[in-house]
C-alpha cells in the first residue's frame, strides 16, 4: 500500500477505476431488487448526501495534513541550509588546517544533501545516504580533536554549530517519513466506494450509460491524486526543491 501511495498517478488511476466500478455495482444491485418508491428514494438520498459530505470532510482534512507536511519539509530544507552555512563560517574559528578540512567536508556534504532531495532512483539514493552518513562521521571527527585540545567557548560554538548541522538532517529525514497514515487512506477509499455505490443504486434511469458515472469518481480520484502528490516527498509532481541548498552550494564552491 505504501509503495502505491508513493506514486500519485497510480493512485489516480486505481481510484478512478475502483470508484467507477463501485457505481456500476450499485446499478446492478438495484436491477436485482424491486423498484423503489419515492419515500425510499428520499431516504437513500439523505444517506447518500451524508456519505458524500463525510467523504468531502475527510478529503479536506487529509489535504490539510498533506499541505502541512509539505510546508514542514520546505521549512526544514531552509533551516538545514542555514545551519550548514553558519557552521561553514564558524569553522574559520578553528586552526587553519582543521578549518580547511571542515570546510571541504561541508562543501561535499551540501552536494550530497542536494542529491538527497533530487534523486529518485532507489539504488542511487542508497549511495547518497551512505555518503551522507560517512561525511557526518568525518565532520564530527574533524572538529573533535581541535575542540578537545582547546575546550574554549569559541570551540564550543563550533561544536554547537556542527551539532545543529547533524540534527537538521535528522529532522528533515523524520519529516520525509511523516506521511498520512494508511488507515486514513483506507477510510477515504471505503467511504468513496460506499458513496459511489449509493449513487449507482439511486439512479432513476432504467439503463444509465456507464459514462454518466465518471463525474463523481473523477472528482474524487483527482482529489486523492492531489493529496497523494503533496504527501509524496520524492515521487510527486509537487516536491520541495532544494533551492536554499543549491544556492549555498554555489556560494561555497565559488569561495
Amino acid at each position: 500500500m505504501t509503495a502505491v501511495l508513493d506514486h500519485p498517478l497510480v493512485v489516480f488511476v486505481l481510484c478512478l477505476v475502483v470508484l467507477w466500478l463501485s457505481a456500476q455495482i450499485g446499478v446492478r444491485i438495484r436491477r436485482k431488487r424491486r423498484l423503489l418508491n419515492e419515500d425510499e428514494y428520499a431516504d437513500l438520498g439523505v444517506i447518500q448526501g451524508a456519505a458524500l459530505t463525510l467523504l468531502a470532510l475527510i478529503i479536506g482534512f487529509s489535504f490539510s495534513m498533506a499541505v502541512g507536511r509539505y510546508d514542514q519539509r520546505k521549512n526544514l530544507e531552509e533551516e538545514e541550509a542555514n545551519a550548514i552555512g553558519t557552521e561553514y563560517v564558524r569553522a574559520g574559528l578553528l586552526p587553519a588546517a582543521e578549518a580547511a578540512r571542515v570546510r571541504q567536508f561541508l562543501k561535499s556534504y551540501v552536494d550530497q544533501r542536494v542529491l538527497f532531495y533530487t534523486t529518485r532512483d532507489a539504488n542511487r539514493l542508497e549511495q547518497v545516504n551512505a555518503a551522507i552518513d560517512r561525511l557526518q562521521s568525518d565532520l564530527w571527527s574533524a572538529i573533535q580533536a581541535p575542540v578537545n585540545a582547546q575546550p574554549t567557548p569559541v570551540a564550543a560554538l563550533v561544536a554547537s554549530g556542527m551539532n545543529d548541522v547533524l540534527n537538521s538532517q535528522g529532522y528533515t529525514q523524520a519529516a520525509w517519513w511523516n506521511r498520512i497514515p494508511v488507515a486514513a487512506w483506507c477510510l477515504m477509499l471505503a467511504i468513496g466506494i460506499a458513496g459511489n455505490v449509493l449513487v449507482g443504486f439511486t439512479m432513476r434511469e432504467a439503463a444509465p450509460k456507464p459514462k454518466q458515472f465518471f463525474v463523481l469518481p473523477g472528482i474524487v480520484a483527482v482529489s486523492f491524486f492531489l493529496i497523494a502528490d503533496m504527501d509524496s516527498p520524492r515521487w510527486g509532481v509537487i516536491r520541495v526543491a532544494p533551492q536554499n541548498l543549491i544556492s549555498l552550494s554555489a556560494s561555497l564552491h565559488a569561495q
